[in-house]
């Protein structure tokens, strides 16, 4: 489990997305821009400097976009998350120059930047430090054995790679400690890990630890009377589909969040591969958790960023009528739906 504690203490945060803020490669500084508002004093893209973040992605208005590293920032954190986890090698010199005046840079990147051998000399020459949220040193295969009884671990399950399940795991978290239960989100994936400070980065775990990697994420926090355990991949996806059965039986969730993107119709990343149907989907979700533990889809998460408020309307009216399930757009909506599918099933289990 990772624990950078240094994480949530950082108050000058720079985003560093130059030349890739985009939606899909930028979702890591559109998630801190909307989750850690407050300690973020700029986004670095010198091709949109002048403007304003939430012009550019739709998050943190106010907070502008720059060309250099803004004076007094204390950590500049790898704004993206682009396929193959490579740093793009025109950034070296930004990061150079960060470390050169004892700035830390935290990545979520495959690419380690504490196993380069210069940046890490300039690192400890100058008082800098680097950290790499995704290594880690899980070893550990997965017991079995059950969770304290009265936690509650609802997990967020998707149709595909990137339709916002950890939105929706944190959108329901902070709306069920708004009411006043003991409710706490659990990251399983880099981003998450920035914004809570702690976690797993289930993806880069070796295949055989998996399970016992989340096993262990949620056994240390079954203290609480509810996790929302952040979900990564897609049972259905050609390349992903691993770490979600890892998760399935790790974390033995006793509910699911079902997550979509409306209109999305091909699997993120590979052109042409169809994505399952939804029944499908949810079926095969309720049908692989229960191998290792009872469990069924209790709510819908849709994400309908690409459509009217109208659109939005119509699709959440259908999808309730076609699943009986609540439906909610956690952003248009809020996520109360959810949260009171989760608080009925919490319910239920201890009657």
């Amino acid at each position: 489990m990772t624990h950078p504690a240094q994480l949530t203490s950082y108050r000058r945060i720079l985003l560093l997305t130059d030349g890739y803020s985009t939606p899909f490669l930028a979702k890591t500084a559109i998630s801190l821009l909307r989750y850690r508002t407050d300690d973020v004093v700029g986004v670095l893209d010198a091709e949109h400097a002048g403007q304003d973040a939430g012009e550019l992605f739709g998050a943190g208005h106010g907070i502008p976009v720059v060309d250099s590293i803004v004076e007094g920032t204390d950590a500049v954190f790898i704004g993206i998350a682009p396929p193959g986890g490579k740093l793009p090698a025109a950034w070296r010199p930004t990061i150079i120059e960060a470390l050169t005046r004892g700035i830390d840079v935290v990545s979520g990147l495959h690419d380690f930047l504490s196993l380069d051998p210069e940046l890490t000399a300039i690192a400890e020459q100058h008082g800098g430090t680097l950290i790499d949220v995704r290594k880690n040193n899980e070893k550990e295969t997965a017991t079995g054995q059950p969770f304290r009884e009265g936690c509650l671990r609802i997990h967020t399950v998707g149709q595909d790679c990137s339709v916002g399940k950890m939105v929706a795991s944190l959108e329901i978290q902070r709306e069920l400690s708004r009411r006043g239960h003991d409710a706490k989100f659990l990251a399983t994936g880099q981003t998450g890990i920035m914004i809570s400070g702690e976690g797993v980065p289930i993806d880069c775990v070796v295949a055989d630890f998996v399970n016992g990697a989340a096993e262990r994420l949620v056994r240390q926090n079954d203290d609480h009377d509810i996790v929302l355990i952040e979900g990564q991949g897609s049972l259905s996806h050609p390349s992903f589909s691993a770490v979600t059965l890892g998760l399935l039986h790790g974390a033995a969730p006793q509910g699911l969040i079902f997550v979509y993107e409306v209109g999305r119709r091909e699997v993120k990343g590979l052109d042409g591969i169809e994505l399952r149907p939804f029944r499908q989907l949810i079926a095969a979700y309720e049908n692989a958790a229960a191998l290792r533990h009872p469990c069924r889809v209790i709510g819908i998460a849709m994400n309908g960023r690409k459509v009217s408020d109208e659109e939005a309307a119509a699709e959440k009216a259908r999808m309730e009528s076609e699943f009986g399930l609540p439906v909610c757009d956690v952003f248009r909506d809020g996520p109360g739906e959810l949260v009171d599918a989760v608080i009925a099933l919490q319910q239920e289990l201890q009657r």
